[in-house]
């Protein structure tokens, strides 16, 4: 009783056939293929990077460097 039959799913398609028309329709339905399979790209990248350990970039790495090879103090001087 409540649904929609059939019929009238076959009468909602041929009113949107006709106002958008096939190649508009075909243009949508392809873009929509194409965003699905870059979300579905997307997201097993993602699993990939969590399997992999985190790399820190290169500046990071400099700063820490820098930090550990920084020359004494003068009061390091005084004391010894």
């Amino acid at each position: 009783m409540g649904g929609i039959s059939i019929w009238q799913l076959l009468i909602i398609a041929v009113i949107v056939v006709l106002l958008f028309g096939t190649n508009k329709l075909r243009n949508l339905g392809s873009d929509l293929g194409s965003s699905i399979r870059g979300f579905k790209k997307a997201m097993s990248d993602e699993d990939e990077k969590k399997d992999q350990p985190k790399e820190q970039d290169a500046d990071f790495n400099a700063k820490l460097a820098d930090k550990q090879h920084t020359p004494a103090s003068k009061d390091d001087a005084r004391d010894k």
